[in-house]
């Protein structure tokens, strides 16, 4: 469950939300690491954007959005621009791993 705490100036919001955006970051590069390592196991770059499991998490982050409090339109729209950026982070990942076979002359 998230802690809410109840700050008493602007500073200490200031501070706060400095302190859930490293937390953020944190979690971002480690969910990062995990999707370069679903590009190692995707054969096709065709696999990467895999449409179903979008649905599946925004589904789920749904949800858990409502269940937590969050907003849950700021959550979908966070989650969308995250998936876009991942998935062309893993297209990357995806082709380093991947490269193309050279063509027979």
């Amino acid at each position: 469950m998230p802690r809410f705490v109840q700050c008493a100036s602007l500073d200490e919001v200031r501070q706060q939300i400095d302190r859930v955006d490293r937390e953020l970051v944190a979690l971002i590069a480690e969910r990062g690491n995990f999707v370069r390592q679903a590009a190692g196991f995707k054969k096709t770059a065709a696999e990467v954007p895999a449409p179903q499991r979008v649905t599946q998490v925004l589904a789920r982050v749904d949800a858990l959005a409502r269940e937590s409090g969050a907003d849950p339109v700021v959550v979908a729209a966070t989650w969308r621009a995250m998936i876009a950026a991942f998935i062309e982070a893993e297209r990357g990942a995806h082709a380093l791993l991947h490269p193309p076979s050279p063509q027979a002359s």
